[in-house]
């Protein structure tokens, strides 16, 4: 997902970081207000923002100027909600653009807005929708997290696309990037949503309390099976 230093024309960088750091903003004013309120969730916080670093660091050669990997964001999005989650994503991509040569700081804004807002929405809603319909866990977590990432992709077909429009125009170049990236990341979306699972499935079992906890404050969807 991660578009890489200096590939993007100024213009488009401005206007991405625009966009994203506003959300940011209000992630980071959740944060401090969850922290405050519930103190115990700060391991959890933790270990969401770790398990995005992990996955979005394996990194794989995609489209010229990209890369393709898992995101992450699926597991955070459940437990914190979107707005926390893009905190999560930037604190990612700025420690991935100075310390492992991997996205950049030009375009920092883009690959927030793809990895860090768009695909976790996209995950959250998903989560919503399968939460009321009565899918368990498992169903709506794999599938959150597999949506998620997958919907990073697509919107960072969408950003290559507006950019670099070869002969057929944007749907032309929105299909071609597409199509290359659904090569590594269908079956990369499918391992995260499954890795997901695993992990959401043992905070439910030993940390149901805190997992309660998030569910009045960010989640009204989620519901702790602990049985």
């Amino acid at each position: 997902m991660h578009i890489m230093e200096g590939f993007l024309p100024l213009p488009w960088c401005v206007t991405w970081f625009a966009i994203s750091m506003p959300v940011v903003a209000y992630g980071l004013h959740r944060i401090s207000k969850m922290a405050k309120a519930h103190p115990e969730t700060k391991p959890l916080l933790a270990m969401a923002g770790a398990f995005i670093l992990v996955l979005s660091s394996l990194k794989l050669p995609s489209v010229t100027g990209s890369s393709s990997h898992p995101t992450g964001t699926g597991l955070a999005v459940v437990l914190f909600g979107p707005a926390i989650t893009s905190v999560l994503s930037v604190m990612t991509l700025v420690f991935q653009a100075l310390f492992l040569a991997h996205g950049g700081l030009t375009t920092l804004g883009a690959n927030t807005f793809s990895m860090g807002i768009s695909g976790p929405v996209a995950g959250f809603v998903a989560f919503k929708a399968l939460r009321k319909v009565g899918a368990s866990n498992s169903v709506s977590m794999f599938l959150t997290a597999t949506i998620a990432d997958l919907f990073t992709y697509v919107v960072t077909s969408i950003q290559l696309a507006m950019v670099f429009q070869g002969p057929g125009g944007f749907w032309d170049s929105f299909v071609k990037f597409g199509t290359i990236f659904s090569i590594t990341q269908i079956p990369l979306a499918i391992g995260e949503g499954i890795l997901s699972v695993l992990i959401f499935d043992f905070l439910v079992r030993h940390r149901s309390d805190v997992l309660t906890r998030i569910k009045v404050i960010h989640v009204s969807t989620l519901s702790v099976e602990t049985s």
